[in-house]
């Protein structure tokens, strides 16, 4: 069974990205052919600058090998590399009705929270199916949040199926409904949108001065029930990927001081992922 799934550039990643997706991906990659990519184009949609889109790619691909992805399992790639990905969503964009996208739940909710009304965040399902229906996913590992864009993959496939064909497979989700939805530290969803997250590999210095702001909004009487302390997620030592050891281990150590020598990964498939990403890796 094929299994697809990708994860956005978007910031640091949290305990929410790993327990409602990144875990289920590494679990996955051990049973099936798998599927991952990092959606750039995805990210496009809160119009970050070009600097921290290209450090967030790396950073994403770091914290994924360093929790255990194998790219000897498993096909690891930047949407961005595919351009036939982008043809493709121009071929379904024209199949899809609008009415479709009108009903996604997902598009007002981000609009509620402050981003921009543009086309591709109203689109984004569209290059979505795209991304799962060109590889003819049978399995798609999503959070909660996500459950009703496949559903719109399904359709638009159909779609296209009943137009020119048999062509596409058709996905189905696979959701764990225990981590469905990981709350944040404030109990909403945990999204970085919100600023309620615990990063999977957070400093002690951060850790502390996100506990101090804590319990000063809490003095000040501005967070009504929120904890005083919050139990950090540490990084698994994972065989061959502990902080610090092994090729990977050095280079996560090595970001997190600031330092990127891609050069110090060993020889391999992790080194032609490497030069495949942004040559732009200056801090933002």
């Amino acid at each position: 069974m094929r299994v697809l799934s990708g994860i956005q550039p978007s910031g640091r990643l949290h305990i929410g990205n790993y327990f409602g997706a990144m875990r289920q991906h590494l679990q996955l990659q051990a049973q099936h052919e798998s599927f991952y990519f990092i959606a750039d184009y995805h990210a496009l949609t809160s119009n970050p600058s070009p600097q921290a889109i290209a450090q967030h790619t790396i950073d994403v691909t770091l914290d994924y090998l360093a929790l255990g992805l194998d790219t000897e399992k498993t096909v690891f790639w930047r949407q961005s590399d595919m351009p036939e990905v982008i043809e493709l969503a121009w071929l379904l964009s024209c199949v899809t009705p609008m009415g479709l996208l009108q009903k996604c739940v997902s598009y007002k909710d981000k609009i509620a929270q402050g981003l921009s009304a543009n086309h591709g965040l109203f689109a984004y399902p569209v290059l979505q199916a795209a991304d799962i229906l060109i590889f003819q996913s049978n399995l798609v590992p999503v959070g909660a949040d996500q459950k009703q864009h496949i559903e719109v993959t399904r359709d638009i496939a159909l779609r296209f199926n009943n137009a020119y064909g048999e062509v596409f497979t058709l996905p189905q989700d696979y959701i764990i409904e225990s981590v469905a939805v990981v709350p944040g530290v404030d109990g909403r969803k945990m999204s970085k949108s919100y600023g309620n997250t615990i990063e999977i590999f957070e400093s002690e210095k951060k850790h502390e001065e996100q506990d101090h702001a804590d319990r000063d909004r809490f003095d000040a009487g501005r967070v009504a029930q929120r904890p005083r302390k919050v139990q950090r997620l540490r990084p698994p030592q994972v065989s061959g990927f502990a902080r610090g050891t092994g090729p990977v281990g050095t280079a996560l150590s090595q970001r997190r001081h600031g330092v990127w020598a891609s050069q110090e990964t060993s020889g391999g498939t992790d080194d032609r992922l490497f030069q495949a990403l942004p040559t732009e890796t200056g801090r933002t």
